[in-house]
């Protein structure tokens, strides 16, 4: 039975990650409880943290949930969490710390998909024209050309999965839409792009910042800095647009590209953001949407010509596997 195929999607929390960890933590996964009578959790922290936040579970709500408590001196509540989805303990995994010890741990654990050398963050952000997925938004700052092409297969992958496009326009990120634009990054990922054939999107070509608001494409590539760094500047004018603008404002991004559902949310993140965060880690698995990106990921590695892409076996965690 896969993930996808179970009822009740059980989501690993690490009650330790976030700014303002562990009380915020405790106060969306009470949230996402409450308001989903199938999902279950498996809390993950130090056992003063996990006996807290059962003292507040109501009595009817404790059948669903399962801690695991870390003691001080153990592995890292994340490297733990992550962990249990290596070991099919857990059906996906949350945290709002450490983007890096995330990402570190879903490689760790989980395994990247075959030829990849880096995972991609990647956000649904709100646009005129509906919504777009923007990825890297952190997880690799310094990617090489054939990562963004990878990179441009996942987004096309998981926009197709999450937004119900049958064929995502691709858009890469540079400092014009004119071919050759940009940094050799940047133009050798285009000729890369324009030569490939994505089994779920279609490339269109280079975009600019102005794209991302208006909403000209579906997926939009550019490496994690960057991405970061545009991503910031999306939820600042939400915000201060506010009104259903600030409510648009994401609240988590998936990591794509290892064998597992890994969801990071911003450390700043409050309870509801947290909650909302939950929820998401659970469609991914009640949707299927990661067995999804992967079979798509997969089929791209079987065409014979797949650009830029490095001739190497499935980098297998601990507990990876596809």
């Amino acid at each position: 039975m896969t993930r996808s195929e179970r009822r009740a999607a059980r989501i690993a929390v690490d009650l330790l990650g976030g700014d303002d960890a562990p009380a915020v933590v405790v106060d969306g996964a009470l949230l996402a409880l409450d308001a989903d009578a199938s999902l279950r959790l498996v809390p993950v922290g130090p056992p003063s943290v996990v006996d807290g936040l059962l003292a507040r579970i109501p009595a009817a709500l404790r059948s669903r949930v399962d801690p695991v408590p870390v003691d001080e001196g153990e592995r890292t509540p994340v490297r733990t969490a992550v962990g249990l989805v290596a070991a099919d303990r857990a059906d996906a995994v949350i945290s709002a710390g450490s983007t890096a010890a995330t990402v570190t741990a879903a490689v760790a654990y989980c395994g990247r998909y075959p030829g990849l050398s880096r995972p991609a963050l990647a956000v649904t952000v709100p646009a005129r024209r509906g919504r777009l997925i923007l990825l890297d938004v952190g997880a690799s700052p310094s990617p090489d050309a054939a990562d963004l092409v990878r990179h441009a297969v996942l987004g096309a992958a998981y926009a197709q999965a999450t937004l119900d496009v049958p064929e995502p326009r691709v858009g890469l990120l540079s400092i014009g839409s004119e071919p050759g634009s940009g940094d050799t990054l940047r133009r050798t990922a285009d000729g890369l792009l324009t030569a490939a054939d994505l089994p779920a999107g279609r490339y269109v070509g280079l975009v600019e910042g102005h794209d991302v608001p208006l909403g000209g494409v579906e997926v939009v590539v550019t490496d994690g800095f960057t991405g970061n760094v545009l991503l910031k500047g999306v939820e600042g004018t939400l915000r201060l647009a506010g009104g259903r603008h600030a409510e648009g404002v994401p609240r988590a991004a998936a990591l794509l590209g290892v064998g597992g559902p890994v969801v990071v949310c911003h450390g700043a993140a409050g309870g509801p953001d947290l909650a909302s965060g939950i929820a998401f880690a659970a469609r991914l698995v009640t949707d299927g949407v990661t067995d999804r990106v992967a079979r798509i990921d997969h089929a791209f590695l079987r065409q014979d010509r797949a650009p830029g892409v490095p001739d190497r076996e499935w980098t297998t965690g601990t507990g990876g596997r596809r």
